[in-house]
């Protein structure tokens, strides 16, 4: 990767920098940033905006991440809590961490138009549940109580679904029957951190089924993956996400439980605190699946004023996924001859 340009340094930088001795150097983890169902919900919106005109009504935030909100607002998005604060007959679009069908059932009582931009690995979770649920199994779904995801998943099957939010929770789950229990998960927990749950719950439970396939997401392994790489040769780790990011906060956990001495999280680069590189020569940065790569660059630009003008890039997968536009958009897409169809996140998918 080219060394970042850097710009003439000020006092206060420049003192900051004289702290460390000797190469500095970034460590960009890739993949990172956008995955293909962040990418596939904000262009729903942004096509909605463009061939409905605004104002366009999101519920929740379409993805988490602050700037992605912000940009769509300017572009004539509202963001709203529930369908009852959305006019009745308006537009509204299902944010990528999806719904419960009550959710669904609302907006079809108020007479909404909806697009469903929740994205398709979380939608297999939910049909995951369905399908126990019918069949009469008590589902364990790992995740944290009060995400958008676990309550749109936990709203398919509310009578068989109990959350567990961790290893802690372990000793609290009580089943019916141990012969007929399975797990699934919340897409962008920690690998790690599920797997000690699920441990924890096979002592108790020995025939706890698995889910048919994986349910945390690739983009969340992914980046997992590629932080683990670079924190052991990382003095500080700095992650772009936002705070209501799971995945985001999970790469500043998997950074220092996998060697890095400090890791932080920001939104934007004027976040960065230069006392964070007091004796640091080795800086990893990655970000989480909801940021857009603009924002890394900021970062990048910033460490480069401060000294950290060598950046190689640690490619650990490659990613090619490509998810289709929601079927809503689709077809208005098709009717005004626009054949825009699928999209893809960028970064890398794993080297199998």
């Amino acid at each position: 990767m080219p060394t970042v340009p850097r710009r003439r340094r000020s006092p206060a930088e420049i003192h900051a920098a004289q702290a460390v001795s000797g190469e500095r150097k970034v460590l960009l983890a890739a993949p990172r940033g956008y995955c293909a169902g962040v990418d596939r919900a904000v262009i729903a919106v942004e096509k909605a905006l463009e061939h409905y005109g605004a104002p366009v009504y999101v519920r929740k935030q379409i993805v988490h991440n602050l700037h992605v909100v912000t940009t769509l607002e300017e572009k004539g998005a509202i963001f709203v809590e529930e369908n009852d604060e959305v006019p009745e007959g308006a537009l509204v679009v299902f944010s990528a961490h999806g719904v419960s069908p009550a959710v669904i059932q609302s907006a079809e009582d108020r007479g909404l138009r909806t697009i469903d931009a929740t994205c398709p690995l979380v939608t297999k979770v939910h049909k995951e549940a369905i399908r126990f649920a019918k069949d009469d199994f008590d589902i364990l779904l790992i995740g944290h109580e009060g995400h958008e995801e676990v309550e749109g998943t936990s709203g398919e099957a509310p009578d068989h679904i109990q959350i567990v939010n961790g290893p802690e929770d372990v000793d609290n789950v009580t089943v019916r029957d141990p012969e007929k229990v399975i797990w699934l998960s919340q897409t962008t927990l920690s690998v790690d951190e599920t797997m000690l749950t699920v441990n924890l719950l096979k002592e108790r439970f020995p025939t706890l089924q698995d889910p048919p396939s994986d349910d945390i997401c690739y983009a969340t392994s992914n980046r997992q993956a590629a932080i683990k790489k670079i924190s052991p040769s990382s003095d500080l780790v700095i992650v772009v996400g936002s705070a209501n990011s799971s995945n985001s906060v999970r790469l500043v956990e998997v950074a220092l439980e996998y060697g890095a001495k400090a890791s932080y999280r920001v939104d934007f680069a004027n976040e960065v605190d230069e006392s964070w590189f007091e004796g640091v020569s080795t800086i990893g940065v990655t970000s989480g699946a909801s940021v857009p790569e603009n924002l890394v660059h900021d970062v990048l630009r910033l460490l480069a004023d401060y000294g950290y003008g060598d950046v190689e890039e640690v490619v650990t997968a490659e990613e090619d996924i490509i998810f289709s536009l929601p079927k809503e958009i689709r077809a208005t897409l098709k009717a005004m001859g626009d054949s825009t169809g699928g999209v893809g996140g960028r970064g890398p998918r794993p080297k199998r």
